[in-house]
């Protein structure tokens, strides 16, 4: 609930809304939204009771994904809803974009690094076996496609600020506490198949998700365009009503809103893009380094008269034996044995012949 102040404070002016915004209130002004803070404590505290939990049985469970989620996370959806943000977000277009950002991107951002479904199977003997089966089950796999996961971030928020849903939820308490669970939501489904930390329903390639975040990436740009040159004020009558007396005007307000929409959602999405890249590349030499073991056991298995240097001497072939056997087109050994990149199944398919069955 954001903090309200009279209107005597302006003196007869019809505003009532907090004072304005200066570099000291951004950093002294906090209300309490209790719903929010009632699940935050309530997820900080399982969060907690569980690592506990995990380290008590010896299971390891680094500090780190405490502070990422406990710290980052949950301290993303505090800092969106119960700072200054959370008092001024009814009053200013661009403050309210700043709150979409952090409840779509960066809260989910660091709560997925927490990995709560990890921690939820290693510490619930009961519930963790059924929901790792929800987890694998096909519905799930349906609804985390990359090309869902990815329309859901990027349409919700296009949703919020052009249709009705925007103004409601200025006016409606319920329905505002409902905006940030359904920005939450696809946000944190989002990073959670992509990052692939916790148990996935699919693992898709890093370059599907590398594609994947570049999309989200032009989703954030093209909403803070249109938020820049739409010529109809959002919410036009909520914000006349509201009748602020400082700040910018209502049209500049909303361009920066645009502006941080865009900016924000960027400096979000980018490095994220960037990791996406680096674990591309990682599992490129992790798959390189596995295949260059399996060859080298496979070298050391073979009869000491088959390594290079200890085969005995073979016969002078005569001119029928110099004819090319069999597949030797093909590339294949002899003996009918094959090249081991045409019998692995990582790479088969890459090197069959157009005829081959």
């Amino acid at each position: 609930m954001a903090a309200v102040f009279p209107s005597a404070y302006y003196g007869a002016s019809a505003y009532h809304g907090p004072p304005e915004l200066t570099p000291a209130r951004a950093f002294t002004s906090w209300t309490v939204d209790l719903p929010v803070l009632i699940v935050v404590l309530l997820a900080a505290g399982l969060y907690l009771a569980g690592m506990r939990r995990a380290r008590g049985s010896g299971q390891t469970w680094p500090a780190g994904r405490a502070i990422a989620f406990c710290a980052g996370g949950l301290g993303a959806v505090v800092a969106a809803t119960m700072s200054f943000i959370g008092v001024y977000q009814g009053t200013l277009f661009y403050v309210r974009s700043v709150q979409t950002i952090l409840l779509l991107l960066v809260a989910p951002l660091f709560l997925t690094l927490g990995r709560p479904l990890s921690l939820a199977v290693a510490t619930l003997p009961d519930l963790g076996p059924r929901l790792e089966a929800g987890v694998r089950s096909s519905v799930a796999r349906i609804l985390t496609f990359p090309a869902i996961t990815t329309m859901a971030v990027i349409l919700v928020p296009f949703l919020l600020y052009f249709s009705p849903w925007y103004a409601a939820s200025l006016h409606n308490d319920l329905l505002r506490e409902v905006t940030y669970l359904a920005l939450l939501a696809p946000g944190f489904v989002f990073f959670w198949t992509l990052l692939r930390l916790d148990p996935v329903p699919r693992a898709y390639p890093y370059l599907v998700a590398l594609w994947v975040s570049g999309a989200e990436v032009v989703g954030d740009a093209i909403l803070g365009l249109a938020v820049i040159v739409d010529q109809h004020l959002i919410a036009g009558a909520y914000y006349h009503a509201l009748a602020r007396p400082w700040g910018p005007s209502l049209s500049t307000d909303q361009v920066l809103g645009g502006g941080v929409l865009w900016i924000l959602g960027d400096i979000v999405g980018l490095p994220f893009l960037a990791v996406q890249l680096i674990q591309m590349i990682r599992e490129d030499e992790a798959g390189a380094m596995a295949i260059d073991a399996e060859l080298d056991a496979a070298e050391t298995a073979q009869p000491r008269s088959a390594q290079p240097g200890n085969a005995l001497p073979a016969p002078a072939a005569g001119p029928a034996e110099t004819l090319a056997e069999p597949g030797a087109a093909r590339g294949e050994h002899a003996g009918g044995s094959q090249p081991w990149w045409e019998s692995d199944p990582r790479f088969a398919d890459r090197f069959r012949s157009a005829g081959d069955p």
